[in-house]
């Protein structure tokens, strides 16, 4: 299986319970790097990727979505994906969801922007803080979560699975498993 994965790392595909033949990776990190014949790393923004039409059997994207902002840019990446492959797997956090995954703060993602950028400042949990108000105004620009309606827009020819925790849906994923037969 040819795997195009938008948004990963090599380190995840090394440590997978399943390995592809082959996995290209596509990442803005200019640093990550592979040595295994098996798996290639391209630095670029997947949402203008110019790939051959069913290039790959399968496209991968976890938690890339809501990295794509503006808003438009995300039909960019969904055009990319669905031009890719037959299939894809491709997995967000929901915007519903009451605790903000990168911030670990309640309701993060309904505050106003200054709350944000304030909280960005000061909650210590999470993997998006910095003091400086500059760094945390990006940090703040750089995410945007996204629910099940503008899921299905980006990918109506998909399922939508819901992954929940504790009952509460967390993530939405787009499947799509390719063509099918029929006779």
């Amino acid at each position: 299986m040819r795997v195009l994965d938008l948004g990963g790392t090599p380190t995840f595909w090394r440590t997978a319970p399943q390995r592809p033949a082959h996995v290209t990776v596509v990442n803005t990190i200019p640093t990550l790097a592979a040595d295994e014949p098996w798996i290639d790393v391209v630095v670029a923004d997947a949402c203008g990727l110019q790939v051959t039409a069913q290039a790959y059997d399968l496209v991968v994207s976890n938690s890339l979505l809501e990295h794509i902002v503006p808003a438009d840019r995300r039909g960019q990446l969904a055009d990319v994906i669905r031009a890719a492959a037959d299939r894809y797997w491709v997995q967000t956090p929901n915007r519903y969801f009451p605790i903000e995954p990168h911030w670990l703060f309640p309701a993060f993602q309904f505050l106003p922007f200054g709350a944000r950028v304030l909280v960005t400042r000061t909650w210590p949990l999470g993997h998006r803080h910095d003091r400086d108000r500059q760094r945390a105004v990006e940090l703040v620009n750089e995410v945007e979560l996204i629910g099940s309606d503008e899921m299905r827009r980006l990918f109506p020819d998909a399922e939508i699975w819901v992954e929940r925790f504790l009952g509460l849906p967390k993530s939405l994923v787009a499947i799509r498993g390719g063509a099918t037969t029929s006779g």
